[in-house]
Order: C-alpha cells, then structure tokens, then sequence
C-alpha cells in the first residue's frame, strides 16, 4: 500500500460522520457526452467513467506541484465526492474549453475537471443536468476478463447510469490507493484496464464477506447509505497480460 493512503477508520468513503465532514467540501466533476440521437453503451460509459478518474489521479498535473495539486489534495482532504452531469452539442464543446481531460471509450466520452469547491462549479458546468443519464446496453456485456481488475455494482440497487459513474469512479479510486508506485505505474502502461459489471446476488453475497475494498455511499442522493461496488483483483494490475491493455484515448 502506497505511502498516500487513507488510513481505513479515515475513509473519505465512511457513511458515518467523521472529521473530514468539518473540512471545505469539495466535488470532482465529471461530464459524460449524450447527444440526443447517439448516446453511449451504459457498461461502456461506466468504465470510461471509472478510467476518467484513474487518469486524474496519475496525471502530471495533479500531484507534487502541479497546477491541480492543491485541488486535489483539498478533495482528498474532505469527503470523495464525484458528480456526473451530462452535456451534447454546444453544451458539450462548452465544457471541453475549460481545463481537464476527455477520456474516450468505445462508445462514451467522459471530460473530468480538478475538483471544484461543492458550491463553487463553473457557470459552464453548473447549467448542466444531473438528471437524464440513464443509459442502455444494445448487447449484454460479455464476461469480465478475470485478469483485470473487476468493479462489480451491487445488483440490488437501482442507480442511474450517472451515480453509477460516479460509484464506479470510487471504486477505482480505492484500488489506486491500494496499490505501491510500481503497480500503479503497471496498470497505467495497460490502459488502465478494468470492468465494470453487476454482480449477480450470490456472487454478490461471496465479493462482501471476502475483506476486499468495498464502496459505501454516504447516501446523499438516489439510494440509502450502503455498500454500491465491490473492487476485486486490483492487485493483479502488476501483472497484467498484453491481451487486455487498452490505449488511453485522452484529450
């Protein structure tokens, strides 16, 4: 475990009140692309979502003294809070002039911003919509590869594709805190590959009693307090093989 994370009694994750509730709040924005006509696959913006996270956090400018590093560290300081809102069309190329990173999966476009004060968005974000991200899959997924990292969604909630988003970015959150600088460096060279997938309700029963990283929603919005994802086989991004390494297509 990396000398930077959260000790687990001081999880930004915990349901329960704790000090980091009395520190400056702090959201992480996250806009995915709907256009009216043509909207993304939801398990592919699900993994884009939880990419766009994982690629924040590695990037150059948001550690040691990078222009996003402050804001960063003031996040992490309080409660991880992640907002997925949606954008098409001019709202679209509105928000892609302000200053983040685009991630683009298959199928989905996901832009996150360095976090923002929770009541401080910028004009260009604030006017966008939380609502109307619930998405489809034209196909059932197919089989996690068991060789990546797996993000599996509690198959007993009923979360739009935005919370879901942003539970899946928690989650892959957690496992890059879980990990030294060496497996980082590793999954980051693989793309940072990963899936996201509902659990079935046995399998979910198996992933809750098995001591591995869990995501607890404090139960601010959609759902009541409670576990969301499970984070299972973070720890093999050191090894992973070339047939599951995926381009970062970023911008």
């Amino acid at each position: 475990m990396s000398s930077d994370s959260p000790a687990p009694q001081d999880s930004p994750f915990r349901s329960e009140p704790g000090t980091r509730d009395h520190a400056p709040q702090f959201v992480l924005p996250l806009v995915v692309r709907i256009e009216r006509g043509d909207p993304p696959a939801r398990t592919d913006a699900l993994e884009t979502a939880a990419r766009a996270v994982l690629i924040m956090l590695s990037d150059e400018r948001s550690v040691g003294d990078g222009e996003w590093a402050q804001a960063l560290r003031d996040w992490e300081d309080a409660r991880i809070r992640k907002v997925v809102r949606r954008a098409r069309g001019a709202e679209w190329r509105r928000a892609e002039k302000l200053p983040g990173i685009t991630v683009t999966g298959e199928s989905a476009e996901v832009r996150v911003f360095p976090p923002v004060p929770l009541d401080g968005w910028p004009k260009e974000l604030a006017k966008l919509q939380v609502s109307g991200t619930d998405l489809d899959d034209p196909r059932p997924p197919v089989a996690a590869d068991p060789s990546a990292p797996v993000l599996w969604v509690n198959p007993g909630l009923d979360m739009s594709a935005g919370k879901t988003m942003a539970q899946a970015g928690h989650a892959a959150q957690i496992a890059w805190w879980e990990l030294s600088d060496e497996e980082r460096d590793a999954w980051r060279a693989a793309g940072f590959a990963l899936a996201v997938r509902t659990a079935e309700p046995e399998r979910w029963r198996e992933l809750t009693t098995a001591g591995l990283p869990l995501v607890r929603d404090a139960g601010f919005t959609e759902i009541a307090p409670g576990t969301t994802v499970v984070v299972e086989g973070h720890h093999r991004v050191g090894s992973l093989p070339p047939g599951v390494r995926r381009p970062l297509v970023v911008r």
